[in-house]
């Protein structure tokens, strides 16, 4: 139990840090165009990495961090390895002032301490029977593909936002906000499908099934309940969560736990960030609107206007920064729970466990992260309030994207990627490559430094009698 709890304060801890080393992701363009002093970002900041507590209520990321070994390997000198190595390579990158990735630390050191030590204590393995190959790859691929898709996402908020006609440039937007809601809610209907599978325990006994022919038949069974339940989803938006449980349980399996089918199901609902996401467009047609089409434009209305927008769109960042990152560490302390006992599943996760981790990670960037803001915010490329609108924006939306989709990328690398998107609308010189491409370079060595950091903590651990 007191290997838990210092997991459990380590864990806590590498939030806070993640808080203040990530701080600049959200506040560095804001501050560079001096819409808010700096004390003033960091509050702003922090408020709504908070505020993502209540708007995030799925965490599918978490879920799959907690996921990425597989289950039999993790024990708790494996979670203390990969979180003490991931601390040390978090503050060396923040020491230096380096935008690493603070997601694939924590992924490279808890994959790399379960390796050592299914090598070390059972040999003659492959690599995929101790982590989820699928699972690391996909993270491993969005190392690229978050910045492509915050560039691309920005770029295109750019080309919108330049548009000359006010009213072309809005029936634009509304346009892409229609298609978003929509995109949105086909998202909504694949995550409700996969709680239903976790509450019905239709993964849980297929992992059981190969790795024991016996567990096969329990297997077959419940995942054809579950294709019996899948269409009961579609009656969500007319009767609720607790609905479509009544429904299931009537209709396919009475045996099943009612309190927990209706959280799963309510949890997939992301209504609110769709309502989010309509609130800022409306805010940006109107504002577009009311400076060009009510009062006389001019440079300052235009430049004062895009400032206020920014304010928005920080707003908007910090919440996928927050929804994304805190999870993370909340996946690696229902991992620890889990491999001590005291939990048996990661739907069962403590209330306690997601509110403590968006409060130190709100209160870490509360410290603030001056160190990267100058990197992320002027060497790669000068921004205006407009392109610090057009970056935040697209970053936020590919933050909100991808966390639906479970899938846990840096908002470091989104947020860089959303920035040379603005700065290569201008022209592609505009952009610093040499800067863009030592970062890159940071990036790729994150894992596997994190991992070879791991494996030594890991050994150290061995040596002090810990394992």
């Amino acid at each position: 139990m007191s290997l838990l709890v210092v997991i459990i304060i380590l864990a806590l801890a590498f939030d806070y840090i993640n808080g203040f080393h990530d701080a600049a992701n959200s506040i560095a363009t804001v501050v560079s165009t001096k819409v808010l002093t700096p004390f003033q970002a960091v509050l702003w900041a922090a408020l709504f990495n908070f505020a993502a507590y209540f708007i995030f209520r799925d965490h599918a990321v978490a879920n799959t961090i907690s996921k990425t070994v597989h289950q039999e390997f993790i024990t708790l000198p494996v979670i203390l390895s990969g979180l003490v190595a991931a601390i040390i390579w978090n503050l060396l990158t923040w020491w230096y002032g380096i935008p690493s990735s603070s997601s694939h630390t924590l992924i490279g050191g808890f994959a790399g301490a379960a390796l050592t030590h299914a090598f070390t204590h059972y040999g003659g393995l492959h690599v995929a029977d101790v982590v989820h190959s699928t699972k690391i790859l996909t993270i491993v691929a969005f190392i690229f593909l978050a910045p492509l898709f915050g560039m691309a996402i920005s770029m295109f908020i750019s080309f919108v936002t330049m548009v000359e006609n006010t009213w072309f440039r809005v029936t634009l937007i509304i346009l892409t906000g229609t298609f978003t809601w929509f995109y949105f809610i086909h998202l909504q209907e694949g995550k409700m499908h996969d709680n239903l599978a976790s509450a019905m325990g239709v993964p849980a006994l297929e992992e059981k099934a190969q790795l024991d022919p016996a567990f096969q038949d329990a297997y077959l069974e419940a995942a054809a309940k579950y294709e019996e339940a899948t269409p009961y989803i579609a009656m969500y938006p007319k009767v609720g969560a607790a609905g479509v449980a009544d429904a299931i349980l009537d209709n396919v399996d009475p045996s099943l736990d009612k309190a927990k089918l209706e959280r799963a199901i309510a949890n997939g609902d992301n209504s609110w960030i769709r309502y989010g996401i309509m609130a800022m467009i409306a805010i940006f047609c109107i504002t577009f609107i009311w400076v060009e089409k009510v009062r006389t434009p001019n440079a300052f209305s235009m430049a004062h206007m895009f400032k206020k927008l920014q304010l928005v769109s920080s707003a908007a960042f910090s919440l996928g920064h927050g929804g994304n990152d805190a999870q993370k560490v909340m996946g690696i302390i229902a991992a620890a729970l889990i491999a001590n006992g005291n939990i048996t599943d990661f739907k069962d996760m403590p209330s306690w466990v997601p509110l403590a981790c968006y409060t130190m990670i709100g209160l870490g960037t509360l410290s603030g992260g001056w160190k990267i803001i100058k990197t992320m915010g002027t060497r790669i490329t000068k921004v205006t309030p407009l392109e610090g609108v057009c970056a935040e924006s697209g970053g936020a939306i590919t933050l909100y994207l991808t966390e639906q989709m479970g899938i846990p990328v840096s908002t470091t690398h989104t947020i860089t990627g959303s920035i040379m998107g603005v700065g290569a609308t201008k022209r592609l010189s505009a952009v610093r490559w040499g800067v863009t491409i030592r970062l890159l370079w940071a990036w790729i060595i994150t894992i596997p430094v994190s991992a070879l950091m791991a494996a030594i903590t890991y050994w150290i651990c061995m040596l002090l009698g810990l394992e």
